[in-house]
């Protein structure tokens, strides 16, 4: 009995040193797995207009306590049940505040400012050729969307990811802690 008793002790001693590097590595999972969400959304709804051969919208829309990301490819103006899509939410959250600054992105990609979502972008579209336009106009705006932890978590601890929307259509991830700086993953 005394030696199940101390093998037990040092089983909770251990698994208690461990939960917090394991709570850390799923956080992370969870941050990229968001951003690869809307990337591979973006990249879809891309793929979709240059099959289709006419302009096809990205588009978001509040839910609940997260966000609708989408491919509209009916045109109608909203996401369908019938249309791609992907509920971003949870732990994991669109966030329009508290992220390092991007001096690294806007440095790396040659460009003075970045066009911050989920602010209205307007309908953000892909035209037949894959290129981004919003409101119908070719756009030289590169738009970022930023994901970070949803509230109540202090959206810092875990670190931000960014999703790079560049005028021709591709997409670029980059990864920052709080206090920076970006990096570029994908």
């Amino acid at each position: 009995m005394i030696e199940l008793a101390v093998s037990m002790t040092i089983l909770l001693i251990l698994s208690a040193m461990a939960i917090p590097s394991l709570l850390q590595s799923f956080r992370t999972y969870q941050l990229n797995n968001g951003a690869a969400r809307v990337s591979d959304m973006l990249k879809f709804t891309r793929y979709e207009a240059v099959r289709q051969n006419r302009p096809i919208s990205f588009l978001m829309q509040p839910s609940g306590n997260g966000w609708l990301v989408g491919t509209d490819s009916n045109r109608n103006g909203n996401i369908d049940p019938t249309d791609k899509q992907a509920l971003i939410n949870g732990f994991v959250t669109l966030v329009t505040a508290g992220m390092p600054p991007p001096a690294a992105i806007t440095a790396s990609l040659n460009v003075g400012a970045l066009t911050a979502t989920p602010a209205n972008p307007g309908p953000l579209q892909f035209d037949a050729r894959g290129a981004v336009r919003v409101n119908g106009t070719l756009t030289g705006n590169i738009y970022v969307f930023y994901v970070g932890a949803a509230p109540p978590n202090n959206p810092g601890d875990f670190g931000f990811r960014a999703v790079i929307l560049l005028p021709t259509g591709a997409t670029q991830i980059w990864t920052a802690t709080a206090a920076g700086p970006w990096q570029r993953t994908a």
